[in-house]
């Protein structure tokens, strides 16, 4: 086996939780680390060679070295800030690498190689003893708003959130809530071409069929056999009118849940290696 290729990173300004994990800073397991552990000796240091860091904080300016900048949100790469970026934009951009926040999510969950469904059909049908769900805090997304307060007049739609909450608690265990949902409002809080986020693929993981807004592409990536995608809708009233019809019929529902999540066997946004491609180029002399 080749010896690996020493690289010194360091990472910040991501979301809680993702630059470590609790057991300390010498133990590091988010996405990015692991994957490229496979090629490269990573070691963290306060002196790297190269930072990642992401949208939530400034720490970033502190550092001189070369930066790849990360971000699952909404927000373009500034390259007079970095030199390279990670993002799910469609960007022809020899500086730029496509790896979308819902790529970053299957990792988080183990799914490095695949997403392969076996659907239980009894076992589904316990399980999904609720009509639809609705899990936000942002409440200034006027689309997944609207489709929440419309779709409310057909049943009654479960809001866990801080956003509309109709539980009178606040969700702590998303993928539990989740799993007993026939359907699950998956609207990103804003919308781009490439745009997709957990939103999308959690519900997913759970079996629950996300009712999908956000990415007018995400075909290009997903399926949309296998979920609903609002943008194959001429209005609200027609896309509510299908969300019924699946919701009474028990064939169509499973017919949703047993196509494949990729139109083809892997999407190429989940090739893992393109990433440590992407690293192997950037850090040549």
């Amino acid at each position: 086996m080749p010896m690996k290729q020493p690289l010194c990173l360091a990472f910040t300004d991501f979301w809680e939780g993702f630059e470590c994990n609790p057991t300390g800073k010498s133990h590091f397991d988010n996405v990015f680390y692991k994957i490229l552990s496979e090629r490269f000796d990573i070691t963290i240091s306060d002196s790297p060679e190269f930072l990642i860091y992401s949208v939530f904080g400034s720490n970033h300016k502190r550092y001189t070295c070369p930066k790849v900048f990360y971000t699952g949100e909404n927000i373009r790469p500034n390259f007079r800030e970095c030199q390279y970026a990670m993002t799910f934009d469609y960007l022809n951009d020899d500086r730029h690498l496509r790896f979308p926040l819902s790529a970053v999510t299957l990792y988080e969950w183990g799914i490095l190689d695949g997403f392969e469904k076996h659907i239980d059909c009894e076992q589904v049908k316990r399980e999904k003893t609720q009509f639809c769900n609705f899990l936000f805090s942002n409440p200034n997304a006027r689309e997944r708003n609207t489709l929440f307060q419309k779709l409310s007049k057909y049943k009654r739609v479960d809001s866990g959130g801080r956003a509309f909450n109709n539980l009178g608690y606040y969700v702590d265990d998303k993928m539990k809530f989740l799993s007993q949902y026939k359907f699950t409002i998956a609207f990103e809080n804003s919308e781009y071409p490439g745009y997709t986020t957990e939103k999308l693929v959690h519900p997913k993981l759970v079996n629950s069929i996300p009712i999908y807004w956000g990415n007018p592409d995400v075909h290009k990536d997903w399926n949309t056999k296998a979920f609903i995608n609002a943008y194959e809708f001429s209005n609200d009233k027609r896309l509510i009118e299908y969300i019924m019809e699946i919701d009474q019929n028990d064939d169509l529902y499973f017919a949703l849940l047993k196509q494949p999540h990729f139109t083809t066997p892997k999407s190429y946004h989940l090739d893992r290696h393109a990433l440590i491609s992407f690293f192997e180029r950037i850090t040549q002399p």
